[in-house]
């Protein structure tokens, strides 16, 4: 262990395993294009086929059951331009850059600014002192006892599921990714207004070809059952009973990748769709692996075969935990604070 020279800041010599992984972070350029085939075509092919079905006036249902399918293939479509922001997709910068931008307009997410966030994510989460941009709102206890009565109900709002995947996925899409993360900079700001300006442009083509009101009876679904999903992955990453969360000054980015990050073992049908970002504790070791390589990476490597892994039932369990108990280090519930132990 050693501290970084003028931050005082404890830092843990990397293991072997660390070094083996690097050959995995890298993209292979024929699986790149693959992707791009196997998850855009039946995105567009999908799009088209509830045209059809609203225009040949079928039962709405028909038209929201492929929604929900092209609504799973749009969180694929969000996992490629994950993979842009890290720069994982492509070898080149600029091919990763054009197609986080195309993908972007496509989940309404503007590039740099998300990607500008996301980077403080993977910089700060489970940082206790840190956190809090491109994370879920998570106040410790201590914080949580201590704050106002307004702020704690605000925060007991925010934290309740139904608001959280009911209007949350919606707002935070559709409106709250309109404007730009307080302290990014002129690149992040032009992503953010380039977005909004081909979101219009394609709502004007739209509402001038097929008409607004058809328009929305596709886009809007497609997108909330996305948006739902999408939050509901990125929810369970970080937020399950054991997760590893430290102070700035002992804080390690593979304990948070082991211990802070969940390992979500989904059927492969919907480890397609989610294109294995639920093997979000090798993700957070190497951000830089394309999803692509990320299983094979897990097979191969006993430190992340050795995290305990979160199944559809047991992360259902992650609803009711809201607030981050320092003492006991795990995550507990609102009810837990009437108890004398947390748990």
């Amino acid at each position: 262990m050693r501290a970084d020279a003028g931050s005082g800041k404890l830092r843990m010599p990397k293991p072997a395993w660390y070094q083996a992984i690097g050959k995995y972070a890298h993209s292979d350029l024929n699986k790149s294009l693959w992707q791009l085939l196997d998850t855009f075509v039946p995105y567009c092919v999908l799009w088209a086929l509830m045209l059809y079905t609203v225009r040949q006036g079928y039962p709405y249902w028909v038209t929201l059951a492929l929604a929900v399918v092209a609504g799973g293939i749009l969180v694929r479509v969000f996992i490629l331009f994950h993979d842009c922001c890290h720069g994982s997709f492509f070898a080149s910068r600029r091919a990763n850059t054009i197609l986080g931008y195309v993908a972007g307009i496509l989940t309404f997410t503007p590039y740099e600014d998300w990607r500008y966030a996301h980077n403080i994510h993977h910089a700060t989460q489970g940082d206790v002192d840190l956190q809090g941009v491109g994370d879920i709102w998570t106040m410790t206890k201590e914080e949580y006892l201590a704050t106002r009565r307004r702020k704690r109900l605000a925060y007991r709002i925010y934290r309740n599921p139904f608001v959280l995947f009911g209007p949350g996925p919606a707002l935070l899409f559709l409106f709250f990714q309109r404007f730009s993360t307080k302290g990014a900079g002129k690149k992040e700001r032009y992503s953010v207004l380039f977005t909004n300006l081909a979101l219009l442009a394609i709502i004007a083509v739209a509402s001038s070809t097929i008409g607004f009101q058809t328009y929305l009876l596709i886009q809007l679904p497609i997108i909330l059952i996305a948006s739902t999903f999408g939050l509901w992955l990125f929810y369970v990453q970080h937020q399950f009973e054991s997760v590893y969360w430290a102070r700035h000054e002992f804080w390690d980015h593979l304990r948070v990748a082991l211990e802070g990050s969940s390992y979500f073992k989904l059927p492969k049908i919907l480890q397609w769709f989610s294109g294995s970002i639920g093997l979000h504790h090798v993700h957070h070791a190497r951000p830089t692996i394309p999803n692509y390589n990320l299983q094979q990476c897990h097979d191969d490597i006993t430190a992340f075969q050795a995290v305990v892994p979160l199944t559809i039932r047991t992360s259902l369990k992650s609803l009711r935990l809201s607030l981050y108990d320092e003492e006991h280090k795990k995550l507990i519930s609102f009810r837990s604070l009437k108890s004398p132990a947390s748990g």
